[in-house]
This record gives C-alpha cells, sequence and structure tokens, in this order.
C-alpha cells in the first residue's frame, strides 16, 4: 500500500480531494472520452450503506486500468480516486455532472467506510441553510476544489444538525475542509404540470467539517485521515 499512500499524500492538489470506494459494479464500461490517445470509460457502482440503502454512483476509470481487471458487472470494484465536476450541455443549458474518477484499483480496503471522501476548498457560493417540516437542519453549500493544471472541481456538498448552524455563517471564499460520503438522490424535476423527469443529484453527505485561514496552522491528514484500517498503514 505504500505507493497508493505516496499518490494521495504527498501531492498538494489531490491531497485536497481523496476518494475511497468499494462496491459492486451494475452496468457495463461505456466509452466516455479520450485525452492524449488513453480511452476513458463510464460506469456505476453500488456502494451500500450500514442502513441497507444504496448509492449508485458514477465512476470514470481508464482504459489502462481496465484492461487486466475483471471489471464486469456483478463483480466488486475497490478504488482510489477523485471526486470530479465536469460541464455537459444539455438543450443548450449547460449542467454540472459529477463523476468518481479512479487513480488507483486497490486489493484491500483502506477504510472501514466503503465509501469515504475528503475534501478541502473554498465555498463558492453562499450556504442555503433551512429546516424540514420536522425540525431537522440543512445547509447546502458548493466547494470549490483545486486540482492540478489550473484546473478546479466543483462539489455540492449537504450538511446536517449541528455541521448545518456552522455552515450557514460561512462565506464565498472561506477555506474549508470536510469528510463524508457521496451519495445519490433521485429527485423529481417538473417542466409543466403535465410533464416531468425522475432525475439524480449526487453530493457530499457531510459528516465532518471544519473552516481555516491557511495550510499551514491546519493538519488536514491529522483531522480528516481517509486511511483508517490497518492494513493501509502497513510499510508507510
Amino acid at each position: 500500500m505504500r505507493r497508493f499512500k505516496y499518490i494521495f499524500m504527498d501531492h498538494s492538489a489531490e491531497k485536497n480531494n481523496r476518494v475511497f470506494l468499494m462496491g459492486e459494479i451494475v452496468s457495463e464500461a461505456a466509452f466516455s472520452h479520450e485525452v492524449y490517445g488513453e480511452g476513458f470509460y463510464e460506469l456505476y457502482v453500488r456502494v451500500m450503506r450500514l442502513s441497507g440503502q444504496a448509492d449508485v454512483l458514477p465512476v470514470t476509470i481508464s482504459e489502462r486500468l481496465i484492461e487486466g481487471n475483471d471489471l464486469k458487472v456483478g463483480s466488486r470494484i475497490c478504488a482510489l480516486g477523485q471526486f470530479r465536476s465536469y460541464n455537459k450541455l444539455e438543450g443548450g443549458r449547460s449542467r454540472l455532472m459529477l463523476t468518481v474518477f479512479v487513480r488507483e484499483l486497490v486489493s484491500d480496503a483502506v477504510s472501514r467506510n466503503p465509501n469515504s471522501i475528503v475534501l478541502s476548498g473554498y465555498i463558492c457560493k453562499p450556504p442555503v441553510y433551512r429546516t424540514t417540516p420536522f425540525n431537522r437542519e440543512i445547509a447546502d453549500l458548493l466547494v470549490a476544489v483545486n486540482r492540478a493544471y489550473n484546473k478546479s472541481d466543483y462539489i455540492p456538498c449537504i450538511a446536517w444538525g449541528r455541521n448545518a448552524r456552522f455552515v450557514q455563517n460561512l462565506k464565498v471564499g472561506d477555506r474549508v475542509a470536510l469528510s463524508g460520503r457521496i451519495q445519490s438522490r433521485e429527485y423529481v424535476k417538473r417542466f409543466s404540470e403535465t410533464e416531468s423527469v425522475t432525475m439524480t443529484a449526487y453530493e457530499v453527505s457531510v459528516s465532518k467539517l471544519a473552516a481555516f485561514d491557511d495550510d499551514e496552522n491546519f493538519d488536514l491528514d491529522g483531522e480528516f485521515d481517509l486511511y483508517t484500517s490497518p492494513s493501509a498503514h502497513a510499510g508507510s
């Protein structure tokens, strides 16, 4: 596991966005795009929650990683990567798309949680705080996470309870770090009184969150450690 630790812990642009997923492949790999002659494919992975419910998440993986690995429907995938965003033109409008971009396939779990994410970035739009009819507190926030080559990913997140109360006081430009899981959520988009479509949203459900001013005074790895299983630290 030493190689994976090096990849994710020693590059600052990748340190800010780390995902571990372990689940069952539920769709065939379909061609997505090509970059510098390397093909990338998208498939969907079902990851179980402790509650017994499941999140079905989009995963992007290169043909280089597909070759030599049995990535077919029904097989298990165990991967380290990043949660990335991109814009897709649909019906003349730009839509924010999200995917788990696989950097490495691993044979063993590096986290006790099969769906783990750590992010560090900037608040890029005013958080929205609200309460449900049952008085449950919720806050929506959009976090811009820097990536290599001067790119950024825009990740929608949702916080609950005490975290939601904390989030409502954050401002655009504030730096935050958070951990949680990636969730899928179905919703109905209505175009008229007679026309609607069921769509799926992807977002980070926040379990832990902190605001900070600079990297020198904030220990991201100490506060938000993705690697929690003993085997993940072996040989490091």
